[in-house]
């Protein structure tokens, strides 16, 4: 669209103005073509008629939206030209108080006055790694995208920076060295970085001074090569300097200082090093007191010395070389006040006693005489002769202030010399980054020499920053694929050919110089004939004879030729050169050899290609003049920038009074002008300076698109699509890969467009609401009237109708009806009452009779139940007591057979015995008569054999007293033998007793267990006997229930007519539950069935019991048994183990019963899955009732909204007795209704409690099946022990052995581990354990449990030696496995899990009565005894911290990628667009892709595996809370230090979004259970941030809100915030400087100190809590995966 167009009603423009250059006014009227008026109104309210040219139409520059206002980049305004520039530098230093603003590739800075808190290191930490344009303006982040660029393309980096003295490029220059020493530390030892940033004070003393602008003005320009290895990192630098203002030290104007060297000096005079020095305050010295005031405020000279000799130091410069220094400027100081008086006219002398000359000679070692002789004569050479001539005062007076000049300009290269030195470095550098600090285009009210060498070396520059900047432009375009058109722009090549070209102005001045009688007139003579008329960037001044004109790129310079060939020459007479030559400090005799070298410009070590080739002299004479000199460190410094990618940084004074934050637009203006800024703004005008991506304008003005374009899929397409339509000329923009590229103009037109648009949805928005309000309000006042006005006419109505008549009447009918409805309400009552209590009557006998039948028959029922399972019990008592003792007897008569059959055997051999003893006693019976017959015979011969019947009869008796003894003999034995018989028959009966008793008691045990089963039994049958009776007695309750609802809805019936049909419906339901009536018959049909098969079961059990027991005892009978068993017998009936067949029988007994109970368990459950299904059947039923009882309470109520409707209306028609009752109706049909539903309900719940019943009888059947399963075991148990006991019984009837009994090994919690072992165990148990597999496999912390067992058996053996070196080598282990996986998250929470465990064993296990009281007894016991570890407690608790140090690093190097992202950039909100596209071109360092877009979800998924893997590895709670803690800091801290540096993010919207992610947080800290670990408090001062972002910012209310509730934040950061907030839309409102000053006055009184950044380093303090370990050490298993075989457990 056309220029003309853009300048309609509502829009602005700026005017020339004297005072504020340009003032801004807004168009009252559109402009129309042709019109020589445009109607403004400035911002006062004056009216203004602004003339214009018709024909020519030079309209005013146009200004930009509001919303564009305050960019970070100049060139992403809409409008580019000078008032533009200048508004937005102002609202951006003045308003938000920022210092740095982009234009294009150069950083604009202006000087604050004032220390701004924004150079901090954690402030160089958060530009470092980041892309230029993403965060604010700033020195750093040109410094970054240097060190990035040459990072990443290996190219050598420049940051040049320039401006007129008081504009801060020292302090500049001084910040960017500092970043790269920051961010670039060096490998070596020798703090390189620190020597770097030490040469700065040193050049400041000795080249910076104070003048009228500055009190820390340059007088020097500088170079500083900063050398990188291949690995980025600092290896040295290298300095060159260039043209010092040697004058400065002679001369100083009014307020203005000599360097500051010679203040620092003289205020140091009284330290005792310096004594010999001779020196005195600087008021004293001539050279240092001409400006008149000799201090700066605010400085401390002192101090400042101290701190220059540190930085001496630091460098190298040895105490002795110092020495000479300071020797040599006292020197120059006691110089400048040698006295030189007048001798005539024509010459001049020196007083030999002068103190001053004395202590010069004395300080720079050279002879009094030579020197008074050398400032008073000149040596002047002829073709014949030298002869020395006297010199006239003034003569004298120069010589010696050329003297002074030389040897201090000789000192400062001397001391340069010595930095490079120091700053030098072995080896080769990789790529360098090279800052200049150089003065900016200078124009004083007398330019003289200087300012024309610094005017032609910005000439120079300003050339290179052309070519660059267009390089850079062609570059954009290209790779964008945009046609490269050539732009017009001034080059200033020929005013560079102008002054160095052949015959220029430098050749003719040096020209000049070599003649003996040259003058400035002749020069200036030859300079007007030469170009004077010829060349137009040349002229002569109207009002000066002796100056000249050059028009520079940035303005007309005046020079005044007084002093160019002087200061040019640059002359030292050589009679004083030859005395100093002599003297004997070496450092001053050095200066004046014949091979002196300049150091001010020392040749760069790289190969350099100049961009274009430069002018040489070829006259080795001019060489020697300060302007060859200084062309020709020109030239070599253009050839080294041009080799090199540069970075433009231009620095800005805004006021001559040094005001803090003051605006001078004038002087701003006017160096803008001259550094280039406005020319770089022309030219970026002339092209396309807005650049949009694509993304940016499709959010930004989506809403100029329609339906149909937003339709595409295509963003792109969507673009170009809208673009085509809202813009018309093809030629206002172009389309790129990535960009759309606009005109100057074009956006503050789509702007226009878009505000417009909004603005007309504004207009119908506020259209609509405010008919709405006015229309509710007119409805309002209308129900108002209207019910006036129905009061208003009822009491004129009544006024009309009513009379005392009529009154009477009325009253006496209305007490008619009161008495007739009162009579009728109470006969009803009545009626009703009287057939209530028959009703209740009835019912109330009626359910105590049925109350008291149940209670009768449950009574008579539990006295049949007592003696039915009385007899039953006794029944079955009485047969199991005949079974066993029919067994046992059968087994008793089959022991006595065999004892009887034993005896008769042992009787049979007595009997035998006794025969042979009678047969025996027969034989001598039978001899004793034969004696008798033979003493017969013998009678007769009495005499004869008398002797010897005499002696016969003695043997005789002899014989039978033998025979005697033999029979007693006999008759003993077999007494002894029958003893022995009863002994071991006792013996044998006494076994087996035991054997008896003990079988016995098995048995005893055993029937016990099978009562106790059948007892079992016997309950669970009961129980289910009465849970059957139970859910039968429920179903006739529902019965009869469901009985009395039916007559409840049949008498309902009577009552209401109309609801008849409806209630047909439900009685039909109800009829189904006579259906139940069956269902109970047939449960009790089954229950009797149920019964009758248990008798018959018992009566089959006890017939197959009979059975056994008859096999079991072979046919006898139990009676035939009793007879033939005697006591005795019984007593031996268990003799032969017969038990053991009697318990087989019991057993299989058991089974059969076990069988039985197992059926009929199944028989129980398929019932009560029948039972189950019915239950069901039921409750569908029932809830299918209770949805007809729902449908009938829908309709009831319908029908009384019905009924109370017509209620309405018949009390109109004087109905209301009818209604009233059909209402009591509906209302009584409602609460029976309401009653039918309850009882429904209970229903429902009576079935819901059958289930449970029914799922609880599965339960018991369940605890059944177990119990029986039990029993099974114990008798397999029981079958084992038997035969065991049999066993042992026969081999202890073999033997009389004794058993040992078995004894359970118990440990002691210890681990032994051998010497040589140690190493095997370090490595398995450390070096070579993977935390994955411990975690899975085992209870994470067993390591160090293992680790504390094996130091518990080394103190318990008392070894010293082997506790220390297990102690050192697990110490060095976890250090060397830390180490080694100091980047592993996964390994360095394991270790300090461990580590921490094993802290608190040695803690807990100490002996110590503080840890002791956690334990238990046993543990206790176990506590160290022999040796005191409290020394390696320590040592492990610094261990644990090293490790919990590293595990914080490693999660904070991981989680700090995200926070930016993922709490700043994302948006969390969906809808709620923060972003602002302002346009802003990227650098060219940006070219990577966004790989990972980090949301808040990225965060928290990084806090979750950190949480959790913390948790797998057992780590103490009370630590991970610490470390949740430390990382919540870092996200509350990064993002808000972030928040501080990025303007763009000071919204209210982002504040929406920032509260939004903290909430996401603070429900992870919930769902963790985290909330006491104190992370929520730091993340307070975001939060206090987010929130001041979206509070109203207007009121003093709103300014004591503010103080009151942002306590987190500093007054600092509060007032930050303030200043940063930018708007996101037209409708949004700045924030008013008034308002910030409001607030930061009331925030004066905190006193919380100036930091604006906060410390993301910060780290809390660690504690490790003692947290005893209930774990008993000897029940530690070691797993086998560990390979620990070699130790041994105690």
């Amino acid at each position: 669209m056309a220029v003309a167009e853009l300048y309609t009603k509502y829009n602005s423009v700026w005017i020339p103005d004297p005072d504020e250059v340009w003032q801004s006014a807004e168009i009252t009227k559109d402009y129309k073509k042709g019109s020589d008026v445009l109607f403004l109104q400035l911002e006062d309210g004056t009216e203004l008629e602004y003339p214009v040219d018709p024909v020519k139409i030079q309209l005013p520059p146009l200004r930009n939206p509001d919303i564009l206002v305050g960019e970070n980049d100049l060139t992403a305004l809409s409008y580019l030209h000078e008032p533009a520039v200048l508004h937005n530098l102002k609202v951006r230093f003045v308003d938000s108080k920022l210092i740095y603003t982009y234009c294009g590739i150069i950083l604009v800075a202006i000087n604050p006055y004032k220390e701004i808190p924004i150079y901090g290191d954690a402030i160089i930490h958060a530009y470092s790694g980041q892309n230029m344009g993403d965060m604010d303006p700033h020195i750093f982040a040109v410094s970054e995208e240097a060190y990035k660029q040459m990072a990443r393309k290996n190219r050598n980096q420049s940051i040049i920076v320039s401006g007129e003295s008081g504009a801060g490029k020292t302090v500049s220059a001084r910040y960017a060295m500092r970043y790269f020493a920051t961010v670039s530390k060096s490998s070596s030892k020798a703090c390189v970085e620190d020597k770097v940033l030490a040469s700065n004070p040193i050049t400041e003393a000795i080249g910076n001074a104070k003048t009228t602008r500055n009190d820390n003005s340059s007088r020097f320009g500088k170079y500083t090569e900063i050398s990188f290895n291949n690995q980025y990192r600092i290896i040295g630098a290298n300095m060159r300097t260039y043209l010092l203002e040697k004058s400065r030290v002679v001369f100083q104007a009014e307020n203005e200082r000599n360097y500051h060297i010679f203040y620092q000096l003289c205020a140091s005079a009284d330290r005792p090093e310096f004594k010999h020095l001779k020196l005195a305050p600087a008021e004293n010295f001539s050279y240092v007191n001409m400006g008149g005031n000799t201090v700066i405020d605010g400085i401390n000279d002192q101090t400042d010395f101290i701190e220059t000799q540190k930085t001496f130091s630091l460098l190298g410069l040895n105490k002795d070389f110092q020495m000479d220094i300071f020797k040599v400027l006292a020197g120059i100081l006691h110089l400048g006040n040698v006295g030189i008086k007048a001798v005539g006219d024509d010459k001049s002398s020196v007083k030999r006693d002068d103190d001053h000359l004395k202590v010069f000679s004395e300080l720079l070692g050279i002879k009094l005489e030579e020197m008074a002789h050398g400032l008073c004569h000149r040596k002047i050479a002829t073709t014949s002769d030298t002869v020395i001539k006297p010199m006239t005062k003034g003569q004298a007076i120069n010589a010696r202030d050329a003297l002074a000049k030389h040897i201090y300009a000789h000192l400062f290269s001397c001391i340069v010399d010595h930095i490079n030195k120091a700053l030098q470095f072995s080896g080769k550098k990789h790529t360098f980054i090279g800052v200049l600090d150089i003065y900016g285009f200078e124009t004083f009210d007398v330019n003289s020499f200087e300012q024309f060498c610094i005017n032609y070396a910005n000439e120079k520059l300003q050339q290179q920053f052309n070519l660059h900047v267009f390089k850079l432009e062609q570059d954009e375009y290209m790779k964008e694929d945009i046609p490269w058109a050539l732009i017009e722009f001034n080059d200033n090549q020929p005013c560079i050919d102008l002054i160095e070209a052949k015959m220029g102005i430098l050749e003719l001045l040096d020209e000049e110089c070599l003649l003996p009688q040259g003058t400035e007139e002749n020069w200036l003579q030859k300079l007007q004939n030469n170009y004077l008329n010829k060349n137009p960037l040349f002229e002569k001044p109207r009002m000066s004879s002796k100056a000249f004109i050059i028009l520079h790129f940035a303005d007309k310079v005046q020079y005044e030729c007084d002093g160019f060939l002087e200061k040019n020459r640059d002359t030292l007479y050589e009679e004083l050169i030859n005395v100093l030559k002599k003297s004997k400090l070496s450092l001053l005799a050095d200066f004046f050899q014949e091979n002196e070298q300049s150091t001010g410009s020392l040749k760069s070590n790289i190969k350099v290609r100049p961009a274009r080739p430069g002018f040489k002299s070829f006259n080795k004479q001019h060489r020697t003049t300060v302007g060859s000199k200084f062309r020709n460190s020109l030239h070599l410094l253009m050839d080294t920038l041009n080799a090199t990618t540069p970075h433009y940084v231009r620095c800005i004074k805004p006021n001559d009074l040094k005001l803090q934050f003051e605006y001078d637009s004038k002087r701003v203006v006017q160096q803008l002008r001259a550094c280039g800024v406005l020319e770089t703004i022309r030219i970026s005008a002339q092209s396309y300076p807005s650049r949009w991506t694509y993304f940016e304008f499709f959010s930004r003005y989506r809403i100029l698109m329609s339906q149909q374009d937003l339709a595409l899929d295509d963003k792109k397409q969507i673009c170009k699509e809208v673009l085509k339509h809202l813009i018309q000329d093809p030629n206002q923009y172009q389309f790129g890969k990535t960009k759309i590229f606009f005109r100057a103009g074009q956006v503050a037109y789509l702007e226009k467009l878009r505000a417009d648009k909004l603005r007309a949805a504004s207009v119908t928005i506020q259209k609509n609401l405010r008919c709405w309000i006015q229309r509710k309000k007119f409805l309002k006042m209308k129900r108002a009237a209207i019910i006036i006005q129905q009061y208003v006419r009822g009491e004129r109505a009544v006024r009309r109708v009513l009379n005392a008549a009529i009154l009477k009447q009325s009253w006496a009918a209305v007490i008619i009806q009161k008495h007739w409805r009162r009579f009728s309400v109470s006969r009803h009552y009545r009626l009703i009452l009287k057939a209530i209590i028959k009703v209740q009557s009835f019912t109330r006998g009626w359910l105590a009779r049925r109350q008291y039948k149940k209670m009768l028959q449950d009574q008579k029922a539990l006295v049949i139940q007592k003696h039915v399972r009385a007899w039953l019990v006794r029944r079955r008592y009485q047969s199991i007591r005949r079974f066993v003792l029919n067994i046992q007897l059968s087994f008793r008569v089959k022991q006595l057979h065999k004892k009887l059959d034993e005896q008769s055997k042992e009787n049979k051999g007595l009997l035998e015995r006794l025969t042979h003893l009678s047969t025996i006693h027969s034989a001598d019976l039978n001899k004793y008569q034969k004696l008798e017959e033979e003493l017969q015979k013998a009678v007769t011969q009495k005499q004869f054999i008398e002797e010897q019947v005499k002696k016969s009869k003695g043997q005789t008796e002899q014989t039978l007293s033998e025979f005697r003894k033999q029979t007693l003999s006999l008759q003993a034995q077999n007494q002894k033998l029958e003893k022995q018989h009863q002994e071991q028959t006792q013996e044998l009966k006494e076994k087996m007793n035991a054997i008896t008793r003990q079988h016995l008691g098995d048995l005893g045990r055993e029937e016990q267990q099978r009562r106790t089963l059948e007892n079992n039994f016997q309950t669970q049958k009961d129980n289910y006997e009465k849970q059957i009776k139970a859910l039968i007695d429920e179903i006739k309750h529902l019965q009869e229930e469901r009985i009395q609802l039916q007559e409840q809805i049949q008498e309902e019936y009577l009552i209401n007519d109309g609801l008849r049909k409806d209630l047909a419906q439900l009685a039909d339901e109800a009829l189904v539950i006579p259906k139940l009536k069956g269902d109970i018959a047939t449960l009790e049909m089954k229950n009797q069935d149920l019964d009758m098969c248990l008798q018959k079961q018992r009566k089959e059990m006890r017939e197959k019991v009979e059975e056994i027991t008859k096999q079991l005892l072979g046919g006898l009978e139990g009676e035939e048994l009793r007879k033939r068993l005697s006591p005795e017998d019984m007593e031996q009936l268990n003799e032969d183990g017969e038990l053991w067949l009697a318990y087989e029988g019991l057993k299989r007994a058991t089974r059969v019963m076990e069988m039985h109970i197992q059926s009929q368990k199944e028989n129980y459950e398929k019932e009560i899955e029948e039972l189950s299904f019915r239950i069901d059947q039921l409750c569908e039923e029932t809830m299918h009732l209770q949805q007809k009882v729902e449908a009938e309470n829908d309709t009831n109520e319908t029908i009384r909204q019905e009924v109370t409707r017509l209620a309405k209306e018949n009390l109109k028609a004087n109905c209301a007795k009818e209604n009233m009752e059909l209402l009591d109706k509906v209302r009584k049909l409602e609460n029976e209704n309401h009653q039918l539903l309850s009882w429904t309900q209970a229903d429902s719940a009576a079935s819901n409690r059958m289930k449970q019943e029914a799922s609880q009888l599965t339960l018991e059947n369940w605890d059944l099946e177990e119990r029986l399963d039990q029993k099974e075991k114990q008798i397999r148990k029981l079958q084992h022990q038997i035969k065991s006991l049999t066993k042992t019984i026969d081999r202890g009837s073999r033997a009389n052995g004794k058993v040992n009994p078995i004894v359970k090994k118990e440990f002691l919690g210890m681990l032994e581990c051998k010497t040589e072992d140690e190493e095997k165990l370090i490595n398995n148990l450390i070096l070579d354990l993977k935390p994955r597999g411990v975690v899975v496999n085992m209870i994470p912390v067993l390591p160090a449990s293992i680790l504390f067992m094996c130091i518990r058996y080394a103190d318990d053996s008392n070894d010293a030696e082997m506790l220390k070196s297990l102690m050192n080598s697990l110490l060095d282990g976890i250090k060397t496995v830390t180490k080694k996986h100091s980047e592993d998250f996964e390994m360095l929470s394991f270790w300090l899990s461990n580590s921490v465990h094993f802290l608190n064993c040695l803690k807990q296990y100490s002996g110590e009565e503080e840890f002791m009281k956690y334990n238990t007894p046993q543990q206790n016991s176990q506590c160290l005894k022999n040796f005191d570890l409290s020394e390696y407690r320590q040592i492990l608790s610094d261990l644990a911290i090293h490790i919990y140090q590293q595990l914080i690093q490693v999660m904070e190097d991981d989680l700090q990628p995200m926070i930016v992202p993922g709490m700043l950039e994302h948006e969390s909100l969906q809808g709620i667009s923060s972003m602002k596209p302002t346009g802003l071109r990227k650098r060219s360092s940006n070219y990577q892709e966004e790989v990972d877009k980090y949301t808040i979800s990225s965060i928290l998924q990084q806090l979750s595996y950190y949480f959790t893997t913390m948790c797998q590895h057992d780590m103490d709670t009370d630590l991970t809370k610490q470390a949740v803690k430390q990382l919540f800091f870092l996200i509350g801290t990064i993002t808000l230090n972030n928040l501080f540096l990025r303007k763009d993010m000071c919204s209210c919207r982002k504040g929406m979004q920032i509260r939004c992610n903290i909430s996401y947080l603070e429900e992870w800290l919930k769902d963790k259970n985290m909330q006491s670990s104190n992370a929520k408090e730091t993340l307070e001062p975001l939060s206090q941030a987010a929130w001041l972002l979206q509070v109203n910012k207007t009121t003093d209310d709103d300014v004591k809100e503010i103080c009151a509730k942002c306590t987190s934040l500093s007054a600092v950061q509060i007032v930050k915030i303030l200043n940063s907030y930018t708007p996101i839309d037209d409708f949004e409102k700045r924030v008013a400087p008034s308002f910030v000053r409001k607030v930061q006055s009331q925030l004066n009184s905190r006193g919380d100190g100036s930091t604006l950044i906060i410390d993301a380093k910060y780290h809390f303090q660690v504690t490790f809590p003692f947290s005893p370990s209930p774990q008993a050490l000897e029940t530690i298993q070691i797993p086998s995966s560990f390979k620990l075989n070699f130790l041994t457990r105690i």
